[in-house]
């Protein structure tokens, strides 16, 4: 590859400098049509879906709401918790990916993970919704029990996690072939995402006896358990990647952020992950104690109703342009679409037609983050094997969650600043807040969102994986991999 080629690609300064040709059919390599059988792409994606169902409720808003409107516990020592939680939910990721490249095993480097971490997955939720006697309303209490929960919690989270989020990189290399298991994985991701609304219909309020909804979330902790484990049985990994010989720790660090395509797609992946956290947090908020001048339940169900209609219209507007506009442009797309719909929401927070606008636009956002972000992250991994011929799926997930992970922590604390600034009374009914507080729920709902979504669109610009070089080295590591098989069956007696 030619040096002008390199520098547009963002190879240079990677630590390895690139000066082969690309491989393609001139060059004697027979292109190979990637598959993925129907039932792996079904159970990875349940696994997923189920990891993240749980996830959704113990770090996202579910969890804030209950500890703070039913147990009462101040949004203050909640946003505090959130904030010392941000620090470990950053640092434990980059290691375990780590620690994840390097697993040899029989089972291959990802499954024993996801295996065995599912019952401790469900034990650690279940320490969430346990009330010991004297804790309600006991502030050091509550403090205690939330922060070594999400501690106990986030660290089987990240095993499981970490490892079925890259299984898809370890199953396939072609775009197409992993859009054959992410279209999965959106469905089941939808379902993860939609839960928390669905678990804000039945949360008891303040006041209220909670008993019922603490059996359920316990209950949900083991049956999603069980579904991860029982997935590990029907999906595997490429076992030849575990014969490599990784880097050490400080080297594949910084071998990420010596990846010019990474640190560019950071600046999206975070923004993604703090703007869905911060919109499902602010959804149990609004439809509280906002009025669009209709009858509640009408509209709420016609603004819910065009979240999923926008989430269709997306996934089938980005399937049908990946490969026309590229993954990149499509991901420029999608940020400007979802930054816009959070500008109408926060213009027109009382008007339902604009709201029900606002919600189509952000569910394109949602479906393109879903679906998207995935597809730009393996690409990331993928020149990444490119310059240094390894394949650290482990390592660039762990960085990632480390830039992301505290996205989760700082959408609540600033959902939560904003609140308390406006005057939100914790205390009060549902639908009893001042102006100022219902001001304050559409402000920390949106503006930070959307100026992250709209600086994105921009930034992006600089990501340099597109375009037909790329598609060429993608090709060309397609025939690798099958290489590498190979010559990994034959050396273990294997056809």
């Amino acid at each position: 590859m030619d040096d002008e080629t390199n520098n547009q690609l963002g190879l240079e300064g990677t630590g390895t400098r690139i000066t082969q040709e690309i491989p393609g059919p001139a060059s004697g390599e027979i292109p190979h049509e990637e598959s993925v059988p129907v039932h792996s792409r079904i159970w990875v994606s349940a696994a997923d879906g189920a990891t993240a169902i749980l996830c959704s409720i113990a770090e996202g808003a579910a969890l804030t709401y209950y500890f703070t409107r039913i147990m009462g516990l101040a949004p203050r020592l909640a946003s505090i918790v959130w904030l010392l939680f941000g620090i470990w939910n950053a640092c434990n990721d980059p290691l375990f990916g780590y620690i994840s490249d390097r697993t040899r095993s029989r089972l291959g480097r990802r499954i024993p993970y996801i295996r065995y971490g599912a019952p401790l997955y469900a034990v650690a939720f279940a320490v969430f919704w346990i009330v010991l006697p004297g804790f309600k309303g006991n502030q050091t209490a509550l403090f205690i029990q939330m922060l070594i929960g999400m501690f106990l919690f986030d660290a089987f989270y990240t095993a499981i996690a970490t490892a079925v989020y890259i299984m898809p990189y370890e199953m396939a290399v072609s775009n197409k072939a992993r859009s054959s298991i992410f279209i999965w994985k959106i469905g089941f991701s939808l379902i993860s995402t939609a839960f928390p609304i669905v678990i804000g219909l039945i949360q008891p309020g303040p006041g209220q006896d909670a008993t019922p909804y603490r059996l359920i979330m316990i209950g949900l902790g083991i049956v999603m358990a069980a579904v991860i484990y029982v997935s590990t049985f029907f999906y595997k990994e490429n076992h030849f990647q575990q014969e490599e010989e990784q880097f050490n720790f400080w080297k594949s660090l910084g071998a990420c952020f010596h990846n010019r395509s990474f640190v560019v797609f950071e600046s999206i992946s975070f923004t993604v992950i703090y703007v869905q956290n911060q919109l499902m947090q602010g959804i149990y908020y609004y439809y509280d104690e906002v009025s669009m001048g209709v009858a509640k339940g009408v509209g709420t169900a016609l603004t819910l109703g065009s979240l999923f209609v926008g989430a269709v219209l997306g996934l089938l507007l980005f399937l049908n342009r990946r490969d026309v506009w590229g993954v990149k442009c499509c991901v420029r797309v999608f940020a400007f679409l979802f930054g816009i719909g959070c500008i109408i929401g926060l213009l027109f927070p009382h008007q339902l037609i604009p709201m029900m606008a606002a919600f189509l636009l952000i569910g394109v956002g949602f479906a393109g983050g879903m679906y998207l972000i995935p597809l730009m992250n393996g690409d990331v991994i993928d020149v990444d094997e490119y310059t240094t011929g390894l394949r650290r799926e482990g390592m660039y997930a762990g960085v990632n969650s480390f830039v992301t992970k505290p996205a989760m922590s700082l959408a609540q604390a600033v959902f939560l600043g904003f609140l308390s600034r406006a005057g939100y009374d914790q205390s009060s009914a549902k639908g009893m807040q001042s102006a100022s507080a219902e001001a304050g729920i559409v402000r920390a709902w949106f503006l930070v969102p959307a100026l992250l979504l709209l600086a994105c669109a921009v930034i992006l610009r600089w990501y340099p994986l597109d375009g037909l070089s790329w598609e060429q080295i993608k090709a060309h590591l397609t025939v690798v991999h099958r290489e590498k098989e190979r010559r990994y069956l034959a050396e273990h007696g294997l056809k």
